[in-house]
């Protein structure tokens, strides 16, 4: 297409159209970062600070690493932490060997019973299991207070199998012809040709499923009996929106204020996962649309 008959959106932007970009670009990262800074300063405030803030602090006159001390010596939040990261790192790997294997059988051609068991994946993700069955479930098969209950019944999204099987579709069917003739199976073809293409889908419902693991929290509620097992999430909540003291809980002596605590909790509830999307961000774009285009 020429340049004299080009839309007008194709076009480059006028000097007014990029400055109104990057001002609501610099809104939309102020209304991200401000938060967020919120939370890190009044976590990091002494006691003084926060009295004189009225709560929130934005910029602490004096740092104090009181709260994380007072959290993570009192032992229920580094056990937490823990939980919730053997939690994530089990259920994740679980997960993703579930629907690799899954999504890259019902995208394979003429697969006996394949499209009745994508039917039968779409109907579990158009009509979810409720509240009451699900328990029924978990306690029928002898997964209460288990850690398991947090894994096992989650263990594939359905989402994330559609994205999946899609970007399995978009690999060139040479490629796995080649291999076939070559002699490699169906596990060879998977472990040699398709796996080392999709890095990128991979890594991204990889972080789907990590994050939807460390964030689960009201199904701790249900299943267990012994708080100890509990993860951060739902530690989360019982001490930020349930206003309850860890220093009460611990026995000692609270040397920073409530609101400190409460959000250095919230930091370090937040921290592991926002240290490690910049490392899978790059392949969201590529990794997501083309899964979702394909499907």
């Amino acid at each position: 297409m020429s340049r004299a008959t080009a839309p007008a959106w194709m076009g480059r932007p006028t000097p007014a159209v990029r400055v109104a970009k990057a001002v609501a670009l610099t809104v939309v990262v102020a209304l991200v970062v401000f938060p967020l800074w919120t939370v890190l300063a009044t976590s990091l405030a002494s006691p003084q600070d926060v009295i004189e803030n009225g709560g929130w602090v934005v910029w602490p006159d004096e740092f104090s690493f009181d709260a994380y001390a007072e959290i993570l010596q009192g032992g229920i939040i580094t056990r937490a932490l823990l939980v919730s990261t053997g939690v994530t790192v089990v259920g994740t790997a679980l997960s993703l060997l579930c629907t690799i294997g899954l999504a890259y059988t019902l995208s394979r051609p003429k697969v006996y019973g394949g499209k009745p068991m994508l039917l039968l994946a779409l109907f579990t993700f158009l009509f979810p299991p409720g509240m009451v069955p699900l328990f029924l479930v978990v306690q029928g098969t002898g997964l209460f207070d288990s850690y398991a209950a947090l894994v096992l019944p989650f263990l594939v999204n359905v989402f994330n199998l559609v994205v999946m099987r899609g970007f399995f579709q978009s690999i060139p069917p040479e490629l796995i012809d080649a291999a076939r003739i070559d002699g490699a199976g169906e596990l060879g073809i998977l472990r040699l040709v398709v796996l080392p293409l999709s890095k990128a889908v991979i890594a991204v419902i990889g972080l789907f499923y990590a994050v939807a693991y460390w964030n689960r929290f009201f199904e701790a509620i249900i299943y267990f009996n012994d708080q100890t097992k509990w993860p951060i999430g739902t530690v989360l909540r019982q001490y930020v929106t349930g206003g309850a003291s860890l220093a009460e809980t611990s026995g000692e002596l609270a040397t920073a204020s409530p609101q400190s605590v409460q959000m250095a909790v919230v930091m370090l509830a937040t921290l592991p996962i926002v240290c490690v999307y910049p490392f899978v961000q790059r392949y969201f774009v590529k990794g997501v649309v083309t899964g979702a285009v394909k499907a």
